[in-house]
């Protein structure tokens, strides 16, 4: 395998679930990245981080994974966490979310700079009315963002992206439609993950689709951030469709295995309500 250089920009949180007190760190940007460091690639992480407990175990737990994180920024005030209640159906509702320091983050001057230099920059949730998309995409360096991941359609435009990906559901319907908006509003590649029907690719000319791997399900947090990682790392390298959505959907299915976005070293328990 090619190593390359990748760096994944923007959300990290603490996800505390209720009742049971569990919390782990996830967010697009940083699942995105520690599954591009356990591939073996030069993985970076840029974003903010509260001055409080949260913030340095995050920063502990990604450097774990090998993933590069001096470019993180550490902010006074809290880390990012979202309250998320599990229903005895097992359904998972998320009841609160508090972006912390990720609320207005930018990446200073220097580090888009260091941006630039990279393979590739996958963008997570970030609420700059896409100021980094645009910066980086005028350079031309390669680009990724999930929209899925962001509700506010100011940060959600995809001009001059390689890459959009996007969630649309199991509705054929609604992915097709998803993955011809996303092309004709200025995408190089459209990915659309279609739950449990697997994903789809397409160029506005083509599009190949693929289904996911049967696994045993223990938790779905951050499958879909896995897949991400396992599609860049594939067509970044310059493998075809087919192998990219392969080794997505093989991550994903991996992370589907365990608890969490990705292994954790360090499980807490804060105090439930």
């Amino acid at each position: 395998m090619t190593m390359l250089r990748f760096a994944a920009v923007g959300d990290n949180c603490i996800d505390r679930f209720r009742p049971s007190g569990l919390s782990l760190i996830g967010g697009n940007a940083v699942n995105v990245a520690v599954q591009l460091a356990r591939l073996g690639h030069e993985a970076h992480y840029f974003g903010a981080v509260g001055d409080d407990a949260d913030g340095r175990r995050t920063l502990d737990e990604l450097a774990s994974h090998g993933v590069h994180v001096d470019n993180v920024q550490r902010q006074p005030g809290q880390t990012a966490f979202t309250e998320i209640d599990i229903l005895p159906s097992g359904e998972r509702v998320f009841a609160y979310e508090d972006f912390g320091a990720c609320a207005g983050y930018r990446p200073t001057a220097a580090q888009i700079e260091t941006l630039k230099t990279m393979d590739h920059v996958h963008i997570g949730w970030m609420d700059d009315q896409g100021a980094l998309r645009e910066t980086l995409c005028d350079a031309g360096v390669s680009v990724s963002q999930d929209i899925s991941v962001n509700a506010d359609a100011r940060n959600l435009a995809v001009s001059g992206l390689s890459i959009a990906f996007g969630s649309a559901g199991e509705d054929a319907t609604v992915a097709d439609a998803m993955l011809r908006r996303l092309i004709l509003e200025g995408a190089g590649l459209a990915v659309v993950t279609r739950g449990a029907k697997g994903a789809s690719v397409s160029d506005g000319v083509r599009t190949v689709t693929a289904g996911t791997e049967p696994v045993d399900v223990v938790d779905t947090t951050g499958a879909g951030d896995s897949f991400i990682a396992g599609f860049l790392s594939a067509r970044i390298a310059g493998s075809d469709w087919n192998i990219c959505l392969e080794s997505g959907r093989r991550l994903a299915a991996q992370t589907c295995g365990h608890l969490g976005g990705f292994p954790q070293h360090h499980l807490v328990q804060h105090a439930s309500d």
